[in-house]
């Protein structure tokens, strides 16, 4: 996979992602199967439980079904999925 900005309008439902960094101490290390998205939160299964992570405080990895792995600051990811393919993406270097 290319890694470039668009990434954010990639769909993350389905890939595998780990909270990597998380201004809630409790949340950094949850990582599994992402299942659901909504404006601000991913869900994320993991070992049988659902867990529900704030996007805005965390930093996550994501791991997409060719192997590559990307950090992206959920910030980036804010806002509904079908309205990030509507973003304009600023590059940050």
């Amino acid at each position: 996979m290319n890694v470039t900005p668009s990434i954010i309008r990639c769909e993350f439902i389905g890939t595998t992602g780990k909270v990597f960094k998380s201004s809630h101490q409790g949340n950094a290390g949850i990582s599994g199967k992402i299942i659901c998205e909504t404006r601000n939160t991913f869900t994320i299964l993991q070992e049988g439980k659902e867990k529900v992570v704030p996007k805005g405080s965390s930093v996550f990895h994501f791991e997409f079904s060719d192997g590559t792995i990307v950090e992206i600051n959920g910030k980036l990811l804010i806002g509904r999925p079908e309205d990030r393919l509507k973003k304009r993406i600023r590059r940050l270097w």
